[in-house]
């Protein structure tokens, strides 16, 4: 049976890992609800990848 006594140290540093955790899951949080409002903003969206596309061309009506 080995006594496990926890030292102060060991409390900050949990407190500090637990901090850092919120942050960063925040972090993602904002970034992610940023990507879903971009992404909802601008629907079907086609990048420019240097290729010709018919959709590109104007059609004579």
């Amino acid at each position: 049976m080995a006594i496990r006594a926890e030292h102060d140290l060991h409390r900050r540093r949990r407190s500090r890992n637990v901090g850092l955790g919120l942050v960063l899951a925040g972090f993602v949080a904002v970034v992610f609800g940023l990507s879903v409002v971009k992404i909802r903003m601008l629907g079907a969206s086609q990048a420019f990848d240097h290729v010709l596309r018919p959709e590109m061309l104007e059609q004579d009506q």
